[in-house]
């Protein structure tokens, strides 16, 4: 475990399993650089030699696992939606070509076996209290001079929710037929408190910006109540939110796949239906 300040983060990774923890803390690591974070990896694992290294598939995860990969000469596979464990070599798989299909990779040749693992793409163990690890803290020296990057001032996000964090997704599809349907879908978002998604044809049809989608080729979330608005409910998409808690489908077809998916279905046109969920939420919760 690499940052600044993280002695209770540290701690807390043996409620949810991990036996031992070795964590290097310094403020260097105060404001995100993946040089700075891919140096002291790649020395624990040169120290420690682990068989196998797995990291989250966000921006930040996957800059340090390829960069320590880089550094040790080691492989590495991005935004894997499964593992396994088949002797004693580590089989990871992931989609590919479009999320049309998947592929199993295997690194045979060197260690650790390094993997990106896509958000929520498994559950997340129970949290138990009463177990704890042992905390190693490694002291490792990274030389500002050495780094490419300098943090200069800190500026709060212009993106509300993150959208794998978010209890509450409002997604649209090819169905809203135009980039101004999300404005209508931004509404119904911002008078829940949720977050705007997408499939990959309103991805495609460049309605949104693809750090937006849901899907195989996109982010895997797992919020308390998705709403899909004119999303057909293709399976590279069911793939990135099926494990949803609740799943409310608005689309005018009545024979969309999604919904035998859905919790809840609405057929109707998506002007009509999402307009009057607004004003029934701003009612409920008196916006």
């Amino acid at each position: 475990m690499v940052g600044e300040g993280i002695d209770a983060i540290a701690k807390e990774a043996g409620t949810y399993g991990a036996s031992k923890v070795f964590a290097v803390d310094a403020g260097v690591f105060k404001g995100f650089r993946a040089d700075a974070y891919a140096k002291a990896t790649a020395f624990l694992f040169d120290k420690y030699k682990p068989e196998v290294a797995l990291f989250r598939a966000t921006s930040q995860g996957t800059d340090i696992a390829a960069a320590a990969a880089a550094q040790l000469g080691s492989g590495i596979c991005s935004d894997a939606i499964g593992l396994a464990v088949d002797g004693g070599k580590l089989k990871m798989t992931k989609a590919a070509f479009g999320g049309n299909y998947t592929v199993t990779v295997v690194n045979e040749k060197s260690q650790p076996q390094i993997a990106t693992v896509r958000p929520k793409a498994f559950a997340m163990p129970e949290q138990d209290a009463s177990k704890s690890a042992e905390v190693v803290k490694e002291s490792f020296v990274v030389d500002e001079a050495s780094l490419n990057t300098k943090v200069l001032e800190f500026i709060k996000s212009a993106v509300a929710i993150n959208l794998v964090e978010a209890d509450i997704i409002v997604s649209g599809g090819r169905g809203l037929g135009n980039a101004e349907g999300f404005d209508l879908l931004k509404e119904l978002a911002e008078v829940i408190g949720g977050g705007v998604g997408a499939s990959r044809a309103a991805v495609d049809s460049g309605w949104i910006t693809v750090d937006q989608q849901v899907g195989q080729t996109g982010k895997t979330v797992k919020p308390k109540i998705y709403i899909a608005c004119g999303i057909s409910g293709a399976i590279q998409h069911l793939a990135g939110m099926r494990t949803s808690d609740c799943i409310v489908a608005i689309n005018k077809d009545p024979d969309a796949p999604i919904f035998k998916a859905a919790t809840f279905g609405i057929v109707g046109d998506y002007k009509q239906v999402v307009p009057k969920l607004i004003e029934k939420f701003k009612g409920k919760l008196g916006k």
